[in-house]
């Protein structure tokens, strides 16, 4: 599989861009937030972390290879996660990624079907989908986002809480903040049962 691509770029167009690399050109699948990123640099070298798949049905005989850019290989592992989800094919995922991923990864993660049902492609149902299958697992994507290995090792009885915020509606950045605040000042506090209402007190502004 070929992983990475570096070459001039030639062309780019409403979906894919043309890449030169010695006397080859490859045609460059792309997702909807890279076109304006790559528009600029028509002429220059460019390099995109790349995946293939092919179009085409096995029983159908007629297997096109594609491949697919992107600019950093942070974005292709989203895209990975992305298309994983059940409905969410290569191409409605490539149309559906029409702004920076940090804000989509936001949405899900604060479980905004509202902004995911503005992306093309994207109705409630598949909000809803994408929420329910990938909620909690894109925090490194999310803009809001700490470096993984600045982020807190929460206890089980910690990541129990967070769960239980996150799915009553609170946001997961935001959630992770009040439990260390509230394990720091009760650090009696074990369970999950006694750590959540210490953090709606945190957040009423009710000195705990």
């Amino acid at each position: 599989m070929i992983a990475r691509i570096e070459g001039k770029l030639l062309k780019v167009d409403t979906e894919t861009a043309l890449v030169q690399v010695g006397s080859i050109a490859y045609e460059v699948m792309l997702p909807g937030y890279c076109i304006g990123a790559l528009s600029e640099q028509i002429g220059a070298d460019v390099a995109l972390c790349t995946m293939e798949y092919y179009e085409g049905t096995l029983g159908g005989g007629n297997l096109i290879p594609r491949m697919i850019g992107f600019l950093n290989s942070g974005e292709r592992d989203f895209f990975t996660k992305f298309t994983s989800v059940k409905g969410m094919g290569i191409k409605k995922g490539l149309r559906a990624l029409s702004i920076p991923i940090g804000a989509i990864a936001d949405a899900i993660e604060n479980g905004d079907e509202k902004m995911l049902t503005a992306l093309p492609g994207v109705g409630k149902r598949m909000a809803q989908q994408i929420v329910a299958e990938l909620r909690g697992k894109l925090l490194t994507f999310a803009t809001g986002a700490e470096p993984t290995e600045a982020r807190p090792t929460f206890r089980p009885f910690q990541s129990e809480a967070l769960e239980i915020l996150v799915a009553w509606g609170e946001k997961r950045n935001e959630a992770m903040e009040l439990i260390e605040l509230a394990c720091q000042r009760h650090p009696d506090a074990t369970t999950a049962e006694a750590l959540v209402p210490l953090v709606y007190r945190l957040k009423q502004g009710i000195e705990v």
